[in-house]
C-alpha cells in the first residue's frame, strides 16, 4: 500500500513537472509586439489599441480574418498583409484608400477614394482642398467613370452638383462653370476641352451645354 502511494505520487510530480514545462514552451508564443508600418492617414497609437485584444494569444492559432475584422472597421483601409515573426512578433503592413473627393449628400459628409468607396471624414489638413461633390455617390460613380473614359482632367474641378433633374454642373478652380444636360454629356465636356484651349474662349466663364445643339457662353 505504501508502495502505491509512493508510485502515485512520483506520477503526479512527473506529470506536474511535464505540464508545467509545456505551459512555459507554449508561452513564448503568446503574441506581445505588434509592428505596424505604412501607414499615413490612420494613426498607429489607434490601430495597437484596436489591436490589443490579440496581445497574449498564440501565434500559431491566430487567423488572418480575426486581424482583418479588426483592421476593416477602419474606413481609410483598402487592405493589408500579416506577417508572423516567430515566436511572439506580428507585423502588419497597411494600405490605405485614396480620397480624391469629399461627398456632401444631404447633411453627411465622407471623403471618395478613387474607387469611391466612403471614407469617414474627419477634419484632415492634407485633403481640405479636394474637390466637392453634392450629390449621390452611386450617379457621381457613374459619371466619373464616364470622365475617366475620355481622359479628362479631374484636378481641375473644384465643384461637382448633381441637381434632382440628373444633371450635372461643374466649377472649375479657375472659376469657369460647366452646365451640363442629363444625357449625352461627354461630347459636350469633349467640346469644353476643345474650346478652353482657344485664345478666344478663355474670357468666358460659362459653359451652358444644356440645351440641345446649343452652346451659351457668358
Amino acid at each position: 500500500m505504501k508502495k502505491t502511494s509512493i508510485i502515485a505520487l512520483s506520477l503526479f510530480v512527473l506529470l506536474s513537472t511535464i505540464t508545467t514545462q509545456q505551459n512555459i514552451k507554449i508561452s513564448k508564443f503568446d503574441i506581445n509586439k505588434i509592428d505596424i508600418e505604412n501607414n499615413i492617414l490612420t494613426k498607429k497609437k489607434d490601430l495597437k489599441k484596436s489591436l490589443s485584444i490579440l496581445y497574449g494569444k498564440n501565434i500559431f492559432f491566430l487567423e488572418s480574418k480575426e486581424i482583418g475584422n479588426i483592421l476593416m472597421s477602419n474606413s481609410f483601409i483598402e487592405s493589408f498583409e500579416i506577417k508572423k515573426k516567430y515566436p511572439d512578433t506580428l507585423k502588419i503592413t497597411i494600405f490605405e484608400k485614396k480620397p480624391i473627393a469629399i461627398l456632401f449628400n444631404k447633411k453627411e459628409r465622407f471623403y471618395l477614394s478613387d474607387k469611391i468607396d466612403l471614407i469617414e471624414y474627419n477634419e484632415l489638413k492634407k485633403f481640405q482642398d479636394l474637390p466637392i461633390v453634392v450629390g449621390n455617390k452611386n450617379k457621381f460613380k457613374i459619371f466619373y467613370d464616364d470622365l475617366k473614359t475620355i481622359q479628362f482632367p479631374f484636378n481641375e474641378i473644384k465643384k461637382f452638383t448633381l441637381y434632382e433633374s440628373n444633371r450635372w454642373d461643374l466649377e472649375t478652380i479657375d472659376k469657369k462653370e460647366i452646365k451640363l444636360p442629363s444625357e449625352n454629356y461627354l461630347n459636350k465636356l469633349e467640346n469644353y476641352l476643345d474650346l478652353i484651349n482657344r485664345n478666344n474662349f478663355k474670357k468666358y466663364k460659362v459653359f451652358d451645354y444644356r440645351i440641345e445643339n446649343q452652346l451659351i457662353l457668358k
